[in-house]
């Protein structure tokens, strides 16, 4: 990576309870907000909570029971359509001055952004750059971001994750000299992406707890551990990343898939379950209809309820041929989940994967079984389908509804007011 190369990541500070403060012309640095729905129990976790309520030792994630008593503050109502619209709005702020092949949006709230030949451009620094899109940002819309500055992408996201936070202007710059000089002593290591918990105590029972010990351990005994992964937490000690923003945009996966998952709201017997299984199926389909592809097979997986302690489980259903149609995949679905799911067991988590898809043709290989009239069902259910699909995608989800959906313990209409599990909001 060259050394004059600059990178932005920049963070839209608790970006959901902010944009619920700046909906209310509210300061998120000074009101205390958490965003949660209140029509759930007081074990739902907070999707987001303000900064100021960070100041007083509240965590994100956190669950609503676990904020002390004596703190008001308010809750409010996930709106995802609203946060989605938002982080539009700002990607257009972006566009405004950087090239599309030159941002990767890493998450709804956080993006990688390559200023290396913007710089000259606009007669400005790398920093300069970074204030200005955040000065942008909150004048325009009421969000405040941080912002990690550096020579290579793996030192632009820790600089915003490690540096930024304890900055006046929340800018952390990064060189591979500055990472070594002020990081190499950091602790926890855990701090570090892609250094998890797992990662960690592999890594201290080696006698290593922080990157300077990283960067001197004996690399032989790393890659005994660690394999080829063993590369990347070296290069990484380093403050070394030769991944670059072209690399991103070329990559391909070897294998694509769709899935789906869900966690109900209480305990479901057997035949509940599988109930929701048949919708979350359906849905599938339709999206692979919708994506124009097709698999043979689907996986699912169940976990039990809560007090139980039980592994996950979970099985794999198969077609002789690559198809999209929720007849057969409901079918085949459900006779995998009758062989493979304990019927006496209460379910409380399904999750459900189309597994290697494959381009859907329009064209449909006739086995020396089919027959004509097979073949005429099979295209008429097709057709029916993308009939579906149109009805739903203009008046939304719950336009055309199944006898089954209505029945107790469904989820198919909720989930289709819900992005992302959440509420989709006005």
């Amino acid at each position: 990576m060259n050394a004059d190369s600059a990178f932005l990541c920049i963070d839209l500070k608790s970006f959901y309870a902010s944009v619920e403060c700046a909906e209310r012309h509210l300061d998120p640095m000074t009101t205390n907000l958490v965003v949660a729905d209140p029509e759930r129990s007081d074990k739902t976790i907070c999707l987001a909570v303000s900064p100021s309520m960070k100041a007083l030792g509240v965590k994100n994630r956190c669950r609503v029971f676990e904020i002390p008593k004596n703190i008001d503050y308010i809750m409010a109502e996930p709106r995802m359509q609203k946060y989605i619209d938002y982080a539009a709005e700002i990607y257009g702020i972006y566009l405004q001055y950087i090239a599309p092949e030159d941002i990767h949006v890493y998450s709804i709230d956080e993006c990688f952004i390559d200023v290396t030949g913007y710089r000259k451009r606009y007669h400005m620094t790398a920093r300069q750059l970074a204030v200005k899109f955040m000065e942008e940002i909150h004048e325009k819309l009421g969000i405040r971001a941080t912002c990690g500055i550096g020579t290579n992408l793996y030192l632009t996201k820790i600089a915003l994750d490690i540096t930024a936070k304890h900055a006046s202007d929340f800018i952390g710059e990064l060189t591979e000299e500055t990472y070594r000089k002020t990081l190499w002593n950091h602790r926890p290591i855990t701090d570090f992406w892609r250094i998890g918990p797992g990662i960690a105590k592999r890594l201290a029972e080696r006698g290593i707890y922080t990157m300077g010990d990283l960067a001197h351990a004996d690399e032989d005994m790393l890659y005994k551990a660690f394999g080829i992964d063993a590369e990347l937490l070296i290069d990484h000690a380093w403050g070394r990343e030769s991944t670059t923003m072209q690399d991103i945009k070329a990559y391909k996966p070897r294998t694509n898939g769709l899935s789906s998952g869900q966690v109900l709201m209480r305990d479901y017997a057997f035949d509940e379950a599988k109930l929701v299984l048949t919708e979350m199926v359906e849905t599938l389909c339709l999206d692979m209809v919708r994506k124009e592809v097709m698999t043979k097979s689907m996986s699912f997986y169940v976990g039990y309820s809560n007090g139980l302690a039980l592994p996950w489980s979970g099985g794999t259903a198969s077609l002789p041929d690559e198809s999209n149609s929720d007849t057969e995949w409901i079918r085949a679905v459900r006779e995998a989940f009758d062989r493979v799911v304990d019927p006496e067991l209460p379910i409380r988590r399904l999750g459900l994967s189309c597994n290697n898809i494959v381009k859907d043709t329009g064209i449909r290989q006739l086995s020396l079984f089919d027959t004509a009239e097979q073949a005429e069902d099979d295209r008429r259910e097709h057709t029916l389908q993308k009939a579906v699909l149109s009805i739903k995608e203009r008046y939304g989800g719950n336009a055309m509804l199944k006898g089954r959906d209505l029945l107790e313990g469904a989820t198919a209409r909720d989930r289709n007011n819900q992005i992302g599990g959440h509420k989709r909001g006005k």
